[in-house]
């Protein structure tokens, strides 16, 4: 298979894995809320859901997307650092989405999901399930 064509098909599992995981990610937050609003704040209910959704999308991209036979302990500490860096992102930009907007927190959460979509799959790609290049012999 050519590298192009073994590059779109990453592309196409990372988009079906990555559809999976939105749509988990973006229910997960809505039903813990419903479920822990009342004995939880919406912060720690969005840390729990973190998580939950970045372990199992650390799965689906190890296992279904990249299919990388690499050191599964790097690999997660890259896939957690750039998790961890939107979550401390997000863990100050949906209080102020949800003072300075008229959104309450799981739309203010549904808005901020969209930018980890939109750098997930080059940040993974080049970074976390990057396979080194071997020059010539």
């Amino acid at each position: 298979m050519s590298s192009l064509a073994a590059r779109r098909e990453t592309e196409v599992r990372f988009l079906l894995a990555g559809a999976v995981n939105t749509a988990l990610g973006l229910a997960a937050y809505p039903v813990l809320y419903v479920l822990l609003a009342p004995a939880l704040h919406y912060l720690v209910i969005l840390t729990l859901c973190q998580i939950i959704c970045v372990t199992f999308a650390f799965l689906t991209n190890k296992f279904l997307v990249f299919r990388t036979e690499g050191n599964m302990s790097a690999e997660l500490l890259k896939f957690g650092l750039f998790h961890a860096m939107y979550f401390c992102v997000n863990m100050l930009a949906l209080p102020a989405i949800v003072s300075f907007s008229e959104l309450g927190p799981v739309w203010g959460q549904t808005l901020f999901t969209s930018a980890v979509i939109a750098t997930s799959f080059f940040w993974h790609r080049k970074v976390t399930f990057s396979i080194a290049k071997v020059g010539p012999s």
